[in-house]
């Protein structure tokens, strides 16, 4: 009885711990995130993106216009599809 309690709680202890269980506690990437790895690509620089809002008066169908705010400086960011993002530094 003892052998299969000790069993018992392994596999207790796998199903809350086990891979599954830790790829579900990994927080989903947000905008700003997406936004500050995508400007960094470009030579920009973005320490720590504090946060993101679209400009929804210079955004088109077929260009979303962002404002990433970070903790050294402040960006506007126009996206097209498939093309290099046109990064405009604020302040």
């Amino acid at each position: 009885m003892h052998r299969a309690s000790g069993s018992l709680l392994f596999a207790i202890a796998f199903i809350l711990l086990g891979p599954q269980a830790r790829a579900q506690q990994i927080p989903a990437e947000t905008i700003q995130g997406m936004l500050a790895a995508q400007i960094r690509t470009q030579g920009f620089t973005c320490e720590k993106p504090l946060g993101a809002r679209k400009d929804a008066k210079l955004s088109r169908p077929d260009r979303d216009v962002w404002v990433l705010k970070c903790s050294n400086a402040m960006y506007r960011i126009s996206r097209v599809p498939d093309m290099a993002a046109k990064v405009e530094p604020l302040r």
